[in-house]
C-alpha cells in the first residue's frame, strides 16, 4: 500500500525521486543540468520548502520562482512540450510512491503551477 503525504519526509522523498527522473530525462535534463546548471545541493532543500509549503502550509518557502524561470526562458524557450514532460515525471512519481487526498492535490498544484508558468513566460515574451 502507498502511504499519504503527511510529513516534510514524504516531500523530501516525492522530489528526490522526482528530481532523479528529471536529471535522467532525454527531453528535459538537459535544461537543468547544462542550460541551468543547477546545483543540486542546494537547490533540492529550496524545493522541499516550496513543495512542503504547497502541499502542507508549513510557510517555510518565501521566495518567487518566476524570475528564474523567464530567465531561463531566455536561455533556451520553455515549451509547452517541456512543461508536459515535468507534468509528466511528477505525476508519475507521484504515483509511485502516494496516493490519497494530498497527492490529488499535489497533481493539481503542480498543474496550476505549470499553466501559470506557461502563460507568464509567454506574457513577457510578448512584451
Amino acid at each position: 500500500m502507498k502511504k499519504t503525504i503527511q510529513s516534510r519526509k514524504d516531500i523530501e522523498t516525492l522530489v528526490k525521486n522526482f528530481y532523479d527522473k528529471v536529471i535522467n530525462d532525454e527531453m528535459i535534463g538537459f535544461i537543468f543540468n547544462d542550460v541551468a546548471k543547477v546545483n543540486w545541493e542546494a537547490h533540492l532543500p529550496v524545493m522541499f520548502d516550496f513543495w512542503e509549503n504547497v502541499l502542507l502550509q508549513n510557510n517555510k518557502y518565501s521566495g518567487n520562482p518566476m524570475p528564474l524561470h523567464i530567465s531561463l526562458n531566455e536561455k533556451v524557450p520553455l515549451t509547452k512540450a517541456h512543461f508536459d514532460r515535468w507534468l509528466k515525471l511528477f505525476h508519475e512519481t507521484i504515483d509511485e510512491y502516494f496516493e490519497g487526498d494530498i497527492a490529488i492535490l499535489a497533481k493539481q498544484r503542480a498543474q496550476s503551477i505549470a499553466t501559470i508558468m506557461q502563460i507568464k513566460i509567454a506574457e513577457r515574451a510578448g512584451k
